[in-house]
């Protein structure tokens, strides 16, 4: 318990607005402990799989939600809650009106409001999906910089701008991604952002460690936060002011945490004797505990800050600046249930007993438990009806839907006969950036870029020369005004339109789900585009599936990928990027071969991140230039922007076809000319997109069960071009089964190649030749086809 309280004088609090708040507290942590005890012990469980839903984390927190959503939220806050703490959230705008008892009912059911808190799912207002415990603390603190993104842009006033809150548990601290950002929060001089802890000492294994009760402060300041602790509730400093009271604060202060819970657990006799043992030289402090019964001295003890909404308001009160700020909230898990302090409590769930006796000790009638405020009388319930109904969050505010950014017809294709993916994605933002036309002007500048220190090997650098970085405080490029050539000119500006990051991947997920989320939160939409080394996807991966679960709208290009990035060696060669891109929901994912197939579908990629039903977009690119193909027309884009099309169609026999993708294009085109005289009329199926492809089919089959549709799917449409009994070989620069299934579709025999284990340092005559990516080794599976079943 070693924490410093605060010394300051609270603020005055009308004792009538804190006495309807106390009621709504109580009735809050009632239907949050109901609605979870409804869901395990009285919904029919037709599997036997225990439904949980945390019962002592809702209640550690009952009372910060309650000051904080009744008394301290402004109309353009926005709020990300705890994952455990999601029964509170539905109680509230269950008391509000807002949610059913339909939903609550059916908790953690089909339909029923969700384990935690989801902007998809959820039929009430959330601002940040939570549930992967450190990333919906992270993104208030990027959602933050994207609210001064748009302010320094003009595309947001000074005064609709409200605080991003993250409500955390303690063991979140624990979470590597907090620090991450912290560090770029800092870089950043983010504003307008609170950190609520509740600090109530336990997670689902132990105890917090008590030599830590100094360091968040430290740690926290150090990065340019205010640290407010909010450890003694009001009754405790009134005892503390009295005759032998500075013992007992002494004392609480040298508790370990894991004796606090316990005691906390014991009860009042166990608090009387383990005091009355540890303070038995000090007569007045002795007197001061005699002083109240057992249960009174277990109140006090864990009238912590916490839990008294006064201390709550007077700490949100002297917060009114845009300092960040982190509130060390003082609480017990459990605290108001009989497993409060249980070392178990995590997971735990009151029985049917200890809920009828909370239930009896409110005042509530059997049968009346989903009653808003049964057991309250009737003239504090007509109180806290009219309170509830003059409450900003009664009427809750949500910026008007933003208007879609224009996207030009097409997008200019570089030139060049060799090119690569990466170099042509540079060229076709920077032709964006200088573009004059109207369409091209409003979506330019919307576009915003960011990258995890690979700015410049990613290809981006152009961009934020023409563009600049991002600063709301003017940053000089020293190099330029020292006239040191630098083929970088990157001076930092209000106007600026890309965010510089650390090389830490999850913030750079985190800041585009961010700034993909600026529609729904700010209502002005963003065209985010982020680069970022294919093979460190995995390194953000978490946090990538956390931005695609809210609907984040975003382009992610990852570039360069595979072992054709030969010399770099295995750590920094991709394998399974491509099975990510496809069993991602929420992502498209797309690799590219040409530079007019990486212009159309960017075109077709700023149009997604703004339908209705769109989402965000995955890119895997190259750094290998490869000669570019002449086209006789355009025919062929509308299919490579379902996921594929013949490059070269099958005829004659039809019966055999090379089904491929990206960077080994070249290798194919040399294999096909190999065996021109063998196999004549051989076909080349260019897979510009697996993950579309894949999709289509699923759906096409899953139409039987759903809406009956029956339409032949496009790879099915593709493949008709071959005769029955046809083979394929499928190759890829990355893990094989990203493309064999493609032999499913019509029972093909299939020969795969790609990449199943780490690779090596080399060149790619020797890499291809290893790896059998190379021509001949697709000659070789084409034989193979040929081979007696």
């Amino acid at each position: 318990m070693n924490k410093p309280a605060i010394s300051r004088a609270p603020t005055a609090i009308d004792p009538a607005t804190v006495a309807l708040l106390e009621a709504i507290e109580t009735r809050l942590r009632w239907l949050a402990v109901w609605t979870i005890h409804n869901a395990n012990h009285i919904r029919e469980s037709r599997d036997g799989v225990k439904v949980g839903g945390h019962q002592a984390s809702c209640a550690s927190i009952t009372t910060i939600m309650t000051a904080l959503y009744f008394a301290a939220l402004g109309p353009n806050d926005r709020v990300a809650v705890k994952p455990h703490a999601g029964p509170v959230l539905h109680a509230i705008h269950y008391l509000l009106g807002q949610q059913t008892r339909d939903a609550l009912e059916r908790f953690r059911g089909l339909g029923g409001a969700q384990s935690y808190p989801s902007r998809t799912k959820d039929a009430i207002p959330v601002d940040f999906s939570t549930g992967s415990v450190g990333l919906g603390v992270a993104i208030t603190a990027f959602a933050s910089l994207v609210q001064d993104y748009l302010v320094a842009h003009g595309q947001l006033a000074e005064r609709d701008t409200g605080r991003m809150i993250a409500l955390m548990g303690d063991a979140e601290l624990d979470e590597g991604n907090i620090y991450e950002c912290l560090i770029e929060a800092y870089k950043h001089d983010i504003r307008n952002c609170w950190w609520i802890v509740d600090y109530n000492r336990q997670s689902l294994d132990a105890t917090t460690a008590d030599r830590m009760f100094r360091r968040f402060d430290d740690i926290f300041e150090t990065c340019g936060w205010r640290v407010i602790t909010l450890k003694h509730g009001k009754r405790q400093r009134a005892v503390f002011a009295q005759p032998g009271g500075a013992a007992i604060a002494e004392w609480i202060d040298a508790c370990p945490n894991a004796d606090f819970a316990a005691l906390t657990y014991q009860g009042g006799s166990a608090w009387r004797a383990r005091l009355n043992a540890d303070l038995a030289d000090r007569p007045d402090t002795l007197a001061l505990i005699a002083s109240f019964d057992d249960a009174a001295l277990a109140a006090l003890m864990t009238n912590l800050g916490g839990h008294c909404i006064e201390t709550l308001l007077d700490a949100f009160a002297r917060a009114q600046d845009d300092v960040p700020t982190l509130f060390i909230a003082y609480t017990v898990k459990g605290y108001g249930l009989p497993l409060a302090g249980h070392k178990d409590n995590h997971a735990g769930l009151m029985n049917p007993g200890q809920v009828g006796q909370l239930r009896d000790s409110l005042g509530i009638a059997p049968g009346d438990e989903w009653t808003p405020f049964a057991g309250v009388g009737d003239n504090l319930a007509a109180e806290m009806r009219d309170f509830l109904a003059r409450s900003p969050l009664a009427a809750p505010h949500r910026p008007a839907p933003a208007a879609p950014v224009p996207v030009p017809a097409t997008l200019p294709v570089p030139d060049g006969e060799t090119l690569s993916t990466q170099a042509a994605f540079g060229r076709i933002l920077l032709d964006l950036a200088k573009n004059p036309e109207a369409d091209a002007r409003a979506l330019a500048a919307r576009v915003v870029t960011t990258s995890p220190d690979v700015t410049v090997s990613t290809n981006l650098g152009a961009f934020v020369n023409q563009r600049g970085l991002f600063r709301r405080q003017e940053l000089a490029d020293v190099f330029a005004a020292a006239r040191i050539p630098s083929a970088q000119k990157w001076g930092g500006h209000g106007a600026g339109q890309h965010i510089e990051l650390g090389i830490a991947e999850n913030n750079l997920f985190l800041m585009l789900a961010a700034l993909g989320l600026a529609a729904p939160l700010f209502g002005t939409r963003l065209i985010p585009v982020g680069t970022v080394y294919d093979p460190f996807i995995s390194r953000g991966l978490d946090a990538l599936n956390y931005g695609c679960y809210q609907d984040s709208r975003f382009l992610l290009v990852a570039t360069p990928s595979g072992v054709t990035l030969g010399p770099e060696g295995g750590a920094h060669q991709s394998i399974n990027t491509p099975l990510i891109g496809m069993g991602q929901p929420g992502l498209t994912y797309f690799e590219p071969a040409f530079a007019d197939e990486l212009a159309a579908i960017m075109r077709w990629s700023f149009a997604h991140l703004q339908a209705a039903d769109g989402g965000s977009v995955y890119l895997r690119l190259s750094s290998r230039a490869i000669p570019q193909v002449a086209r006789a027309d355009d025919c062929w884009v509308g299919d490579a922007l379902k996921g594929g099309y013949w490059l070269i169609p099958p005829t004659g026999p039809r019966d055999a076809a090379i089904a491929f993708t990206g960077a080994i294009t070249p290798e194919v085109l040399e294999a096909h000319a190999l065996v021109a005289d063998d196999l004549p009329g051989l076909g080349l199926l260019m897979i510009t997109s697996a993950d579309l492809l894949h999709r289509g089919w699923s759906a096409r089959h899953a139409g039987r069960w759903t809406d009956g549709a029956r339409e032949p799917s496009h790879v099915e449409t593709l493949l008709d071009a071959l005769a029955d009994g046809a083979g394929l070989v499928t190759v890829i620069d990355g893990a094989p089964s990203s493309l064999s299934w493609l032999g499913a579709v019509r029972g093909m025999r299939v020969s795969p190649l790609g990449i199943d284990r780490f690779g090596q340092t080399g060149d790619l005559p020797d890499l291809y030749r290893r790896y059998r990516l190379d021509a001949e080794a697709i000659v070789d599976a084409l034989a193979e086809l040929a081979l007696p079943k």
